[in-house]
């Protein structure tokens, strides 16, 4: 890898990383996102940005072990070190099958929570996760390679992948011509096709185990009609609190239920092809991963939310129809854009008061209420097109909701405008914002 290297003895340095710092967008790039357009140079600048953060991400990961290493028992240490140069002999077969691993969402929660963890026995397990990451590049750049893992959880996840379970907690896993052979200290062998060198998951989801259960690997499900998956076993999809003020947990397989979130999911994206083709675009780039949550206890609207540490995964109670889904998809869709907006260019300074919004009973930050106007100017964008689109049932819904909606977001862009604690592009962004939501409902139908 890049970011450091592994010499003849194993000694692991520090250097330079391949991306550079995180810099200014330009002019026209923060014009369009500011103003929520669809438009692929904004996905490529923000796929950039979050690929950059990764590298800085691992790289500090790297620094922070080799000033720790001499305190690492050496079986930690040794183990961290094979694993480093397992990423590095990946990502030299296939640097793009590494990168998808590397950008996948799950793998920066982990890197966010191992990179937090303080010095001792739980950064030295936090360690141990970069043989999952090692483990998955590989498969996906389909190196040869044979490890074996020590599995204290009885689990090995592979970000993107999928989780192998392991009762006896060991685990030998060979890759060779596109296939893993996984055998435990018993001897139970599972043989399983490799994933594709692309982002997508293994081609033959679901759960795989011998007759006893002891071994077991469950591969994700790729949703249709893209690379995006619906991730129901990483054990980082949801933080640990879990997600809103109820913590809500994640599904687990096989309550997850992959069929309906498949139909629905197709049905959504037909949805939205159909009204933005270029919405709709922009969201197969952006979205990796489908993070389902357990269902409403109370049958209320549908939860869902977006991890700053793990932009590009929607985690998401199932919406009732193609309709929810779709402006669900748009909703966390720019609050990962602007989560990586903010890590390249920083919007807003931490600290300040708390404000008032028309969609939320709890006041909010500055970043709250950015996110928040943010993440409803663009569903006002796409309830003005869904108002006179082909849907004939979504247009009642989306002219009302546009109406409700379009004076909450005024009301928000006016307190950003008057706010202290933008920074001068966090400034020109909402400026552009504003711009984007007076235009709206004037003319015939927005631009891009």
């Amino acid at each position: 890898m890049t970011p450091g290297a592994v010499g003849p003895a194993g000694d692991v340095r520090p250097a330079a990383p391949a991306a550079p710092a995180p810099g200014p967008v330009p002019p026209g790039i923060l014009t369009a996102l500011a103003r929520t357009r669809p438009l692929p140079a904004a996905t490529a600048v923000l796929n950039a940005a979050l690929h950059a953060r990764r590298m800085l991400l691992l790289k500090s990961l790297l620094v922070r072990f080799d000033a720790v290493r001499g305190a690492l028992p050496t079986a930690a240490r040794r183990r961290f070190e094979d694993d480093w140069a397992l990423l590095e002999r990946a990502e030299r077969t296939d640097a793009q099958a590494v990168r998808a691993v590397l950008d996948y969402p799950a793998t920066g929660a982990w890197l966010a929570a191992a990179l937090a963890t303080p010095d001792g026995p739980d950064f030295q397990e936090a360690l141990a996760g970069l043989g999952a990451v090692a483990v998955a590049a590989a498969l996906r750049a389909g190196c040869r390679f044979t490890t074996t893992r020590l599995l204290p959880a009885g689990t090995l996840p592979l970000p993107g992948i999928g989780l192998l379970r392991c009762a006896d907690g060991r685990a030998r896993l060979s890759g060779r011509a596109g296939a893993v052979r996984i055998t435990d200290s018993a001897g139970r062998t599972l043989l399983l096709p490799g994933p594709s060198a692309g982002p997508a998951a293994p081609a033959v989801p679901g759960t795989r185990r011998p007759a006893d259960g002891a071994l077991a690997w469950s591969a994700l499900h790729t949703l249709p009609g893209g690379t995006a998956v619906l991730d129901d076993v990483d054990p980082h999809r949801v933080p640990a609190g879990g997600i809103g003020p109820t913590a809500l947990p994640a599904a687990e397989r096989p309550f997850s239920d992959p069929a309906a979130w498949a139909a629905r999911w197709r049905d959504a994206h037909a949805l939205l092809a159909a009204t933005h083709p270029a919405r709709a675009a922009e969201t197969t780039a952006l979205v990796r991963a489908v993070v389902p949550l357990v269902p409403p206890a109370d049958g209320g609207p549908p939860l869902s939310a977006t991890v700053r540490t793990a932009p590009g995964a929607v985690l998401a109670q199932l919406p009732a129809d193609r309709r929810e889904l779709a402006e669900l998809l748009v909703h966390e869709t720019h609050h990962t854009k602007l989560a990586v907006l903010d890590e390249l260019v920083p919007l807003w300074r931490p600290g300040g008061g708390l404000h008032r919004v028309g969609w939320r009973r709890d006041p909010r930050p500055v970043s709250g209420v950015l996110q928040g106007a943010y993440a409803h100017l663009a569903l006002l964008d796409l309830w003005w097109r869904a108002r006179t689109g082909p849907a004939w049932v979504w247009r009642r819904r989306a002219a009302e909701r546009f109406e409700t909606c379009r004076e909450q977001v005024a009301e928000a862009l006016s307190v950003l405008a008057r706010s202290d604690e933008l920074t001068p592009y966090g400034r020109e962004f909402v400026r552009h914002m504003g711009h984007h939501h007076a235009h709206l409902g004037v003319t015939a139908r927005p631009s891009g």
